[in-house]
């Protein structure tokens, strides 16, 4: 069995999900199974949606209102493009307004009241995915394929942490195995919306913004599925962002903690939670470009190879460098957990820490937008050691970047730091701290945000990245 997800751009028209059917009927074709599709909403929806929902909170009437009715005009062009039978196209055109309905309905409620809970976003941000799940099922329904909209509300059980929820797998791998194989052994597409899930209860959860990657992952780990494809519109893993390194290769495989470092570090072509649910069961993933699919794509498995050296370079920008320091922190037991405990207390992930080896100083990097809390937490915690001098100041240095370098090739090969920060220094790049992890598959840097782009490409051009197979 085969799992296969399209995002937001693949399916960000008629004429692109026309497409999707195609791609869909092709798999069906060559393999005799038809696979479980996962969808994302039409690219801008849940934006959209979750803009109506936000200036309906702040006392914007009219907002909403246009928002539903260009969601309703575009949904409407997609289905005129990729539904050909008529009376089917009335009827699904019908039920896209009535969901639309609810939705202007919905917001109104949320701008008579005032209040837009954790809760009621979710259930505003998943309207996306339920309207374009049944626009391509409706579109493989025409070109003759048997398919049927399931909504992951009914087989992707979660907890009820709003936002960002986690799934349930025992519960999850009952209810797919349940819902799903049935539909599968039958010859039906089962068209599933990604992003979305329910607590045991039927309240619906949403899995973190551009979750759907994970939704596929969860289900094919719930199916014991063959591989998992994530369709795209990039020709898989690539070398370093494309924008930024026009000479950026896509790489033919890579490993699945190597794409787990890429992930979290910024790159975009996977979730970051995407590996989690396949990696320990061993099931494949491909990355493929659906305007392309004749390219091979990223092959991801457990399989780490050490050539080349570095598989990519990444960023993450718009990040704040935190730095505690003072005399009085060295040889001091706890100081380190009560630094991060703090950081814990106001909320916030911590991208990247450093201590120096002197005890005097500890370092850590969150997003800008979050600094201010971060300093604020901190500043309390150790009020009593500001005003002694045993510690100087809680300081934010803002406007910086990490670039991450990773490869399993990295692993005990001496040498690896000398070439990157020389590759670095030589553009007269500064670093601002440093750190890698106990794998030695990454090696992370702190640079000022208007180094980043010129010390991916150093990178990149260093390890000879751009001669890498694959295109």
């Amino acid at each position: 069995m085969i799992v296969m997800k399209f995002g937001g751009s693949s399916v960000g028209t008629g004429e692109r999900i026309a497409n999707v059917a195609r791609i869909a009927a092709d798999v069906t074709e060559r393999r005799g199974t038809p696979p479980v599709v996962v969808v994302s909403a039409m690219s801008g929806v849940t934006d959209a949606l979750r803009r109506a929902a936000t200036t309906a909170t702040a006392g914007d009437q009219d907002t909403f209102h246009l928002i539903r009715d260009e969601l309703q005009q575009r949904h409407k062009q997609a289905i005129d493009d990729c539904v050909s039978d008529m009376e089917h196209a009335r009827a699904l055109r019908a039920e896209i307004e009535s969901l639309l309905n609810w939705f202007e309905t919905l917001c109104q409620s949320i701008y008579t009241l005032g209040e837009l809970t954790p809760r009621g976003m979710d259930v505003v941000s998943g309207l996306g995915e339920r309207l374009s799940a049944r626009v391509v099922a409706a579109a493989m329904r025409s070109q003759g394929l048997k398919a049927r909209t399931v909504e992951a509300t009914e087989i992707i059980v979660t907890d009820n942490k709003f936002g960002n929820a986690t799934p349930l797998f025992p519960e999850t791998r009952e209810r797919v195995q349940r819902r799903i194989v049935p539909l599968v052994e039958v010859g039906v597409i089962p068209v599933v919306t990604g992003f979305i899930g329910a607590t045991l209860d039927g309240v619906l959860t949403t899995l973190g913004r551009g979750s759907s990657d994970f939704s596929a992952t969860v289900l094919g780990s719930a199916l014991d599925a063959e591989e998992v494809w994530i369709w795209t519109d990039v020709d898989g893993v690539m070398t370093a962002d494309p924008r930024i390194v026009s000479q950026a290769r896509t790489l033919p495989s890579i490993s699945y903690s190597e794409v787990a470092e890429l992930s979290y570090f910024g790159a975009k072509v996977l979730h970051p939670s995407t590996i989690q649910p396949v990696s320990s069961r061993g099931i494949p993933v491909r990355v493929l470009n659906s305007l392309r699919p004749e390219n091979p794509g990223t092959l991801i498995t457990n399989d780490a190879v050490d050539e080349p050296l570095v598989k990519g370079i990444t960023a993450i920008r718009d990040l704040s460098l935190i730095t505690i320091a003072g005399p009085g922190m060295q040889g001091v037991p706890g100081v380190a957990g009560r630094a991060f405990g703090s950081v814990a207390r106001s909320g916030v992930s911590v991208l990247m820490i450093t201590q120096s080896s002197s005890e005097q100083s500890i370092c850590f990097v969150v997003r800008t937008v979050d600094h201010s809390a971060v300093v604020q937490s901190a500043g309390a915690e150790f009020e009593l050691e500001l005003m002694r001098g045993d510690i100087d100041a809680v300081t934010s240095q803002d406007e910086v970047a990490i670039i991450a370098v990773v490869g399993a090739g990295m692993r005990g090969k001496p040498g690896i730091a000398y070439h990157i920060f020389g590759a670095v220094a030589e553009r007269g790049i500064n670093i601002l701290s440093i750190a890698q992890g106990s794998s030695e598959y990454n090696l992370s840097m702190v640079v000022s945000h208007q180094d980043v782009d010129e010390g991916v490409r150093a990178i990149h051009q260093q390890f000879g990245l751009d001669r890498i197979g694959g295109g």
